[in-house]
């Protein structure tokens, strides 16, 4: 694959750095009503789906790049199955989010939206479930962290109008009559969390994956208790359109058997499995004290690479933590930890110089990147360049070799995590070409380039 076949590579993030930073609720596409009414019948092929959404890191966001989010995916692989395109209006709020569908100005709503047996009595039509998630409480660390049911009582809570969180503290409350809250109308709890931050309320109460975006931004906030069981995410339906129920079903009932919704969870969520502290608030720290003096050399190389600048700042943090001078035990060196092997192979004289660190290591990994075998595509073909950046490219074809023995997809990367760590062990290594290697780093050098990537996204407005 030569340059210019080449897209620029931008992974799902999954986080909106302006969402994190605001409330979400302001200019958005399609804001405020409309006198748009969607027809009686679903619409055929060519035609448009009309969908209501909230704008906020898990379901819309806009960037240069266009519409994103998990929502946006999901809504846009549904509408391509039937050779729709898609509309996306986006609501203030959920009562606006809900209306939208009732009314007919949607077919309809893709937002996070938790089907609960409140709305379901309020005659609320829910599409099939694709994701369970926890109602969590969240607080601020060091300051007011109730750790029981019962002393919710003494918290100043707040919470998203509308919202299932509402209805959970309602259900509380019937036990525990003294439980007091205030609602605020948002789009999202992203700006009730970032109020908890800065002590304007003592506790929110938002979805577990909202939780661990928002904690990349705000790592003061604590979950001092769960509020709910799994509770499933579902679309909201109109029940004026004919022939969407169907396809719905249809449609989903295929995305579980396919693993498409498994996939799509471990983009957008599998890299924010564990949580620690410390990492988030240096990694926070160094946002201000060292990017600003490289952030230009990353952007002059992912002018000539695949990849956007986020992703090659987020790869060198996980090199050298943005330091020139790294050193490392087995000699690489430099931002981008070049070996003097790739320093030649790539024409960088100087490796602790970092705009030649920079621009030979985005070299290097766009040069695995057309390296990697035709049959890995999508994001994996990224997940497969960055570990062989780190481990070698001999090891990942060893490892694709243990995949194909084992019955696995060698194109994956959720294959290539469960057997690189295998070429550690004696067992294994010793019938592959290229030998013994530390398997479990490269998972984890994927793994910890994903987040550092979406913390990016989640403290800067890129």
């Amino acid at each position: 694959m030569t340059l210019s076949m080449r897209r620029k590579f931008i992974i799902a993030a999954g986080v909106s750095a302006a969402c994190l930073l605001s409330a979400c609720g302001g200019n958005g596409v399609g804001l405020g009503s409309s006198s748009f009414t969607v027809g009686e019948t679903f619409p055929e092929a060519g035609g448009e789906l009309v969908v209501a959404t909230l704008q906020g890191p898990t379901s819309y966001m806009e960037d240069e790049q266009g519409e994103t989010g998990y929502e946006v995916e999901l809504v846009q692989a549904f509408a391509a199955a039937n050779d729709l395109t898609v509309r996306f209006v986006v609501k203030r709020d959920i009562e606006a989010l809900l209306d939208a569908v009732a009314n007919g100005e949607v077919h309809l709503a893709a937002a996070g939206l938790t089907n609960t047996e409140a709305r379901r009595a309020a005659q609320t039509q829910f599409g099939p479930a694709y994701k369970n998630v926890r109602q969590q409480l969240v607080c601020r660390g060091g300051a007011v962290r109730p750790s029981d049911i019962d002393e919710l009582d003494e918290a100043r809570i707040s919470v998203v109008a509308g919202s299932s969180y509402v209805e959970t503290l309602e259900g509380l409350k019937e036990d525990n009559p003294d439980i007091g809250w205030t609602t605020r109308q948002a789009g999202s709890a992203m700006p009730l969390l970032a109020a908890v931050e800065r002590g304007q309320i003592d506790c929110t109460v938002a979805d577990s994956n909202l939780v661990a975006y928002a904690r990349r931004r705000h790592p003061d906030l604590v979950v001092p208790m769960e509020l709910s069981e799994d509770q499933p995410l579902a679309w909201v339906r109109s029940t004026q359109v004919e022939g969407l129920e169907p396809r719905l079903e249809a449609w989903f009932a295929q995305a579980h058997q396919n693993d498409y919704l498994q996939a799509l969870d471990e983009r957008w969520y599998g890299h924010f499995d564990e949580f620690d502290y410390v990492d988030v608030v240096r990694f926070i720290e160094r946002l201000d004290e060292r990017l600003p003096r490289y952030r230009s050399f990353f952007e002059m190389a992912a002018q000539d690479t695949p990849f956007d600048w986020p992703l090659l700042a987020a790869q060198a943090y996980q090199e050298s933590h943005w330091d020139p001078d790294a050193v490392s035990a087995t000699g690489v060196r430099g931002l981008m930890m070049l070996t003097l092997a790739t320093a030649s192979e790539v024409g960088i004289e100087n490796r602790l110089d970092p705009r030649q660190s920079v621009q030979g290591g985005a070299e290097y990994l766009a040069n695995l990147y057309d390296r990697i075998p035709d049959g890995v595509e999508g994001e994996d073909r990224l997940w497969f360049a960055l570990a062989a950046y780190n481990v070698g490219m001999g090891h990942i074809y060893d490892a694709r070799r243990l995949a194909e023995r084992r019955g696995l997809d060698k194109n994956s990367w959720e294959a290539m995590e469960e057997v690189l760590p295998l070429l550690s062990q004696r067992e294994y290594y010793t019938t592959v070409r290229h030998g013994y290697a530390r398997g479990h780093e490269p998972v984890q050098y994927v793994r910890k380039i994903r987040e550092y990537y979406a913390m990016l996204h989640a403290n800067l407005q890129i």
